[in-house]
């Protein structure tokens, strides 16, 4: 039998170990060479573009010989206003990429001796600078298509008597939603959150080539994909794979999406459930990378992004 990547010193190329020992001023550079690596870590102006600036060492911040501007290697990103040190900030990407199967703020604020709050903020401007490269994604080929759905719990009453059958609509508590995976065989995949299955066919026209071929299961809301693909179904009640069509990788993503919901988060529902399903998705595209080119994946993608509109400033609201 065949070893899993993640048993293989392959998926192993970065340890908190070594960042630690990197020390303060070699976490520093690396921040600076993804942020200007045109310049070779050198300070380029994010105000007018000079890449001529004084160095303001008591600081760790830059001044623009051309327009005065004062910034950092942060400035203009999604780490913009940061307090931590450039050492924590990298130790909480590794912690962040290391966790198969995501990580708890709770357990990273552990880990970093950092406020809940802290932990929890970050991790989401993480995860919303994952996010940016699905906006323009396009798949082609076999695109594999599901839903899943997420929220909305509803406990049982503790007599009999009482229970209702939570399957109907009119027992929900109308905060349930549907996560829906278009994944590429062999390639990315993309996630949207929507009410219902149906409801992610205009998603599908805006992100899926018409010349690709869609494997979708029996759900009545994948109906309309006919009109403009070449679609096949599998009726899951038969068969979960039939004369090749299937919808495997779909389920090989709810299934990590699950997990990450009982195991780590506990509750991924509400406004945050697409941030979430973001990060299983990403987390699945590069399940066969190793944690230092993961952790730099989302470093690069961290220092591109710019300040969040979402998170800065959130608990002050």
């Amino acid at each position: 039998m065949a070893q899993h990547f993640l048993l293989s010193t392959k998926a192993r190329s970065l340890s908190l170990r070594q960042v630690f020992r990197m020390g303060e001023d070699e976490a520093y550079g690396v921040f600076c060479e993804l942020r200007w690596p045109e310049n070779d870590g050198g300070p380029i102006c994010p105000r007018c573009g000079c890449t001529e600036a004084y160095h303001i060492s008591t600081r760790r911040k830059f001044k623009c010989v051309g327009c005065h501007h004062q910034f950092s290697v942060t400035s203009g990103t999604i780490f913009a206003s940061r307090k931590m040190s450039f050492g924590d900030l990298l130790a909480a990407i590794v912690i962040f990429v290391n966790g198969a199967k995501g990580i708890s703020a709770l357990q990273m604020s552990r880990d970093l001796d950092v406020q809940y709050k802290t932990a929890f903020v970050l991790s989401h401007k993480l995860r919303e600078a994952m996010a940016q490269e699905l906006a323009e994604r396009e798949l082609n080929g076999i695109v594999e298509i599901d839903g899943g759905y997420f929220g909305g719990y509803v406990k049982q009453e503790n007599y009999k008597a009482d229970r209702k059958d939570r399957r109907l609509s009119v027992n929900r508590t109308g905060k349930r939603q549907c996560v829906v995976i278009m994944r590429e065989r062999g390639g990315k995949s993309l996630p949207f959150v929507v009410r219902n299955e149906g409801d992610a066919v205009p998603y599908v026209r805006d992100h899926v080539g018409t010349l690709a071929t869609i494997h979708a299961d029996e759900g009545t809301g994948w109906d309309a994909l006919h009109a403009g693909w070449d679609t096949k179904r599998v009726n899951h009640s038969i068969a979960f794979k039939d004369k090749g069509v299937c919808t495997n990788q779909a389920e090989s993503f709810f299934s990590r999406l699950r997990r990450m919901e009982t195991g780590t988060h506990h509750h991924i529902a509400g406004p945050y459930l697409y941030a979430y399903a973001g990060e299983a998705s990403w987390r699945e595209d590069n399940r066969r990378v190793d944690n230092g080119s993961q952790a730099m994946m989302v470093a690069n993608a961290a220092m591109g992004a710019k300040v969040s509109r979402n998170w800065k400033g959130y608990w002050q609201r």
